[in-house]
């Protein structure tokens, strides 16, 4: 359902190597501690084995969990459709749209090729922070990758991400929008119904292998 450009830059928020300690602070050091557990899961020689694929990717969603807040995200990607929803159609809308997410970039994992991420800058106010990253490339090229965070207790979460200025939320909230708009919110949850069977009929495909 997201552009494969938005989805495999939200993989590689997880699967890309941390570039030097060029910046500090409480939002930057708590993602970057979250990607240096991605990499070392990646790296796991025994993760690596004909048939851990399945323990892996589940590993990495945990991490996964601890870096993104997918309610944030699924709420503010929902955009003014969200106020109109009942508790039961918020709990459900939000399990799918985590789940999709989730599965979306964790699926791309195995297009790890030893990418390294720079941190060049952060900015916290009253509404929250942003890490400033830039993708370096095999080639050289640096893609700007900033993460928008916010505290929840004592975490720092992210809630989107903005790939050359690109939002990962502004991206959903269209793609939402036109399908309420034209057709009505159980449309769209019928087709994250749909994808989300997709994906699991893909990783049964894959484990069997």
């Amino acid at each position: 359902m997201a552009r494969f450009a938005l989805a495999l830059a939200t993989a590689l928020l997880l699967i890309i190597a941390p570039l030097g300690r060029v910046w500090a602070g409480a939002p930057t050091d708590q993602l970057r501690a979250q990607i240096d557990r991605a990499v070392k899961l990646l790296e796991d020689p025994e993760l690596k084995k004909e048939g851990r694929q399945r323990d892996r990717r589940a590993a990495v969603r945990q991490v996964a969990n601890d870096i993104f807040d997918f309610s944030e995200t699924a709420r503010r990607s929902l955009a003014r459709h969200w106020a109109a929803r009942t508790q039961a159609e918020r709990d459900e809308f939000v399990q799918l749209f985590s789940d999709l997410l989730e599965r979306s970039y964790i699926s791309k994992i195995e297009l790890y090729g030893g990418e390294k991420i720079r941190f060049v800058g952060e900015s916290i106010d009253a509404d929250g922070a942003i890490v400033r990253t830039r993708l370096v490339t095999k080639q050289g090229t640096e893609i700007p990758i900033d993460y928008k965070m916010h505290l929840r207790g004592d975490r720092w979460l992210v809630y989107d991400v903005l790939i050359e200025g690109v939002s990962l939320i502004a991206n959903y909230r269209t793609q939402f929008n036109k399908i309420i708009t034209t057709s009505s919110f159980q449309e769209l949850v019928k087709k994250m119904k749909t994808k989300q069977e997709e994906f699991l009929q893909e990783e049964k495909r894959t484990s069997q292998r």
